[in-house]
C-alpha cells in the first residue's frame, strides 16, 4: 500500500474566471455596448442636435438589450442556454431520430 501516489489536480475547476462580477469574458459585450452608447449619444446630441432626452432614450434601447441578454441569459447559466431558450421560444423542439417528433421552427 505504500506505492499509492497522491497528486493534486484541479479536475473540477472549469471556471473561466470573473471580471467586474461577470463570468468569463461577459464584460466585453457590456463594455462595447457602453462605449457604443456613449459614442451614439455624442453623435446624436452634438452633431445632429437631437434633444438630450430623445437621444438618451434612443441610446438606452440597445444598451438595455445587451445588458438584459448578458445578465438574464448568459450570467450564471450553462453554455448554450441563451440559444436553447430562444429556440424554445421560437417553437423549436427536442432533437430525436424520428422526424415527426421533432419540433418545427416557425411553422
Amino acid at each position: 500500500m505504500t506505492a499509492l501516489r497522491h497528486t493534486e489536480t484541479n479536475s473540477a475547476d472549469d471556471s473561466a474566471g470573473r471580471a467586474f462580477g461577470l463570468d468569463g469574458n461577459l464584460y466585453l459585450p457590456v463594455l462595447l455596448a457602453v462605449l457604443g452608447a456613449g459614442t451614439l449619444f455624442a453623435i446624436l446630441g452634438v452633431l445632429l442636435r437631437i434633444n438630450t432626452i430623445v437621444a438618451g432614450g434612443l441610446v438606452a434601447l440597445p444598451l438595455a438589450a445587451v445588458l438584459s441578454w448578458v445578465l438574464l441569459l448568459k450570467q450564471g447559466q450553462p453554455a448554450g442556454y441563451d440559444r436553447d431558450l430562444i429556440e424554445h421560444w421560437l417553437g423549436g423542439g427536442n432533437f430525436t431520430r424520428v422526424p415527426a417528433d421533432q419540433g418545427r421552427l416557425l411553422e
